[in-house]
């Protein structure tokens, strides 16, 4: 099964070694998040989608809606 973490990072043109490096795993870890061998942390979940300025429901298919939610402005003026 494809993944939307190596589908964003192949449309970025971006290798696993470059996401590896900014989320500090080894490259190995990650691939194996783009695989489903491993679960990603919501530490790393967070890190990717404000990368790819998109949400975290978005990535785990949840929605199909790319753009990231609003931010509420009670919550991010905290």
């Amino acid at each position: 099964m494809e993944t939307r973490i190596k589908n964003l990072r192949e449309d970025n043109d971006l290798t696993q070694k470059q996401l590896s490096k900014f989320l500090n795993v080894s490259q190995v870890a990650y691939s194996y998040y783009e695989l489903n061998k491993r679960n990603i942390p919501l530490e790393l979940l967070c890190k990717l989608a404000d990368f790819y300025n998109t949400s975290i429901d978005y990535l785990l298919y949840r929605t199909d809606e790319i753009t990231p939610y609003p931010h509420d402005k009670k919550t991010s003026s905290k």
